[in-house]
């Protein structure tokens, strides 16, 4: 490892990418990732807003889910590149705080929100005589509320303890970004009561969240199943194996990571798996929601139809 500066009150993120000849290669395939989500992200969100046949509960949910997808990979690729780059692997003490903020906020808020997508299926297709008023704009919009939050007084608390805790260690983080349990490894105090609220809020915001949204499920498909319409069945298993997709691809990860023990993990493991909720997930979104569900690849059409009719 190299020898960095450990007076400066700067940080030093080792970053994500091995010091080798791949690790040009590894850079580049990282960065089209960004660019696949960014463009991904950024055309579901302006379909949902064009197509007015899109502009339901459901959809609405998924314009923020590419919205927070969108601010979840822009908060952690563009400074991991200009690191890169410049080979300059520092981040200031109140950078590393602002960027641990926006992920924890992100990451809380799109947990939530994925159980508010997981409700509005489950009421969609078990009770749909009852959707209109279960699901109204009103309830929709304080479900994203909600989900912001909750997500960002969640982040505010470990932002705030982790900036707080006296470093008297390296300032070395073994990480590609201020993730706070990579930084609680160079605290010089015991940390075991924060590492308990860690295993709380990640229970709150992922576990229990992920154990609601299968029993969900579980009610749906049982629903599903005794559907008499073939069509039905099948527009419903497309919707909520997509919907199944994505959560197990975002929580799988996240729950495997935080609810281990320290002594269980190791710095490879952690950033391996955090590559699958920052970087590939928010690419991989659009692409899920876009090709497997019949309605926005409608809308697609309709709008660049409508693109195209004008032009000419």
């Amino acid at each position: 490892m190299e020898n960095y500066n450990e007076t400066t009150s700067d940080f030093i993120l080792l970053g994500l990418l091995p010091p080798l000849k791949i690790s040009l290669f590894l850079f580049i395939i990282i960065i089209l990732i960004f660019l696949l989500a960014l463009i991904g992200n950024l055309c579901m969100i302006l379909l949902i807003i064009l197509d007015t046949n899109l502009h339901m509960p459901m959809y609405i949910l998924l314009s923020q889910l590419s919205f927070m997808d969108l601010s979840y990979i822009s908060t952690i690729v563009p400074k991991m590149a200009y690191n890169f780059l410049l080979g300059d692997k520092s981040i200031s003490f109140i950078g590393c705080g602002v960027q641990s903020f926006f992920f924890l906020t992100l990451a809380g808020a799109e947990g939530l929100l994925l159980t508010s997508m997981a409700y509005d299926r489950y009421v969609a297709i078990c009770f749909p005589l009852h959707y209109p008023i279960r699901m109204s704009r009103k309830v929709c919009v304080l479900l994203i509320t909600g989900s912001w939050i909750m997500g960002s007084i969640n982040s505010c608390a470990h932002t705030a303890y982790a900036l707080h805790i006296p470093y008297c260690k390296s300032k070395v983080i073994d990480h590609f970004f201020c993730d706070v349990p990579a930084m609680l490894t160079l605290a010089c105090m015991d940390t075991w009561i924060y590492e308990y609220t860690v295993f709380v809020s990640t229970s709150f915001f992922l576990l229990l969240p992920f154990i609601g949204i299968t029993c969900s499920y579980g009610r749906v498909l049982l629903a599903v199943y005794r559907m008499p319409s073939s069509e039905g069945r099948k527009k419903a298993y497309s919707t909520c194996s997509t919907h199944l997709t994505v959560v197990t691809f975002y929580y799988a990860p996240f729950v495997y990571t935080y609810l281990r023990p320290r002594s269980f993990r190791s710095p490879t493991e952690d950033k391996v798996l955090a590559v699958f909720y920052t970087i590939l997930t928010p690419m991989l979104n659009p692409v899920i929601y876009s090709l497997r569900n019949k309605a926005v690849m409608e809308a697609l059409k309709r709008v660049v139809e409508k693109i195209y009719s004008v032009k000419v």
